[in-house]
Order: structure tokens, then C-alpha cells, then sequence
């Protein structure tokens, strides 16, 4: 009940949308991970990033196409990963990276 709580206040004191993904599949060998995110019913594919202060994820939009050609081996998305770590996909982004952008694990 305090963590919505305190959710609510960030969102209302920043005016933000605070994104809700759920994660649908992960791969431990090569570093990515596939989900939903609820408000939108988008969904995404994230991969691990690093900067000088921070492990995070950055998440991007993967089109509905592609998940549904993929949804019973979603390990075969592995080459949108790969796009995404060399930083081909940046248009695709939920969330602009800031000054100390993370390099890719």
C-alpha cells in the first residue's frame, strides 16, 4: 500500500507516466528479456545496461508483428537485441537515454 502510495506522489509530483513492464520471458545466455507493458499493452524488449553510477534496462518497443511471428520461441528475438545493443533501434525506445547513457552488458 506505501509503495502505491509513494508511486502515485512521484507521478503526481513530476507529471509522469510511470511505465509498468511485465516480463514475459528472459534469456539467462544471452541477455535480453521480452515482455508487456500494461498501460499501453505494447510490447518490449529489453536489455541490460551499465553506466558510472547504475545497472538499469533499457526498453524498447517491439512491434506486435514480430512478437506474434516469435511468441512460441522468443529466443529467435535475439538478433533485435543484438540490433539494439550496437544501438540501431534508439528510434524504438520507451524512454530517451540521458547524458550518462549505459553501455550494453
Amino acid at each position: 500500500m506505501l509503495k502505491v502510495l509513494y508511486l502515485q506522489v512521484i507521478k503526481w509530483i513530476w507529471e509522469i507516466d510511470l511505465l509498468k513492464f511485465k516480463e514475459l520471458f528472459f534469456s539467462k545466455e544471452k541477455f535480453f528479456s521480452v515482455g508487456i507493458e500494461e498501460d499501453s499493452g505494447g510490447y518490449y524488449l529489453a536489455i541490460p545496461v551499465s553506466n558510472s553510477r547504475v545497472d538499469y534496462e533499457e526498453y524498447y518497443k517491439l512491434d506486435r508483428d514480430i512478437f506474434d511471428s516469435h511468441k512460441h520461441n522468443l529466443a529467435e528475438l535475439e538478433y533485435i537485441a543484438e540490433e539494439c545493443r550496437m544501438r540501431k533501434r534508439d528510434n524504438d525506445l520507451y524512454m530517451a537515454p540521458g547524458a550518462d547513457r549505459g553501455v550494453p552488458l
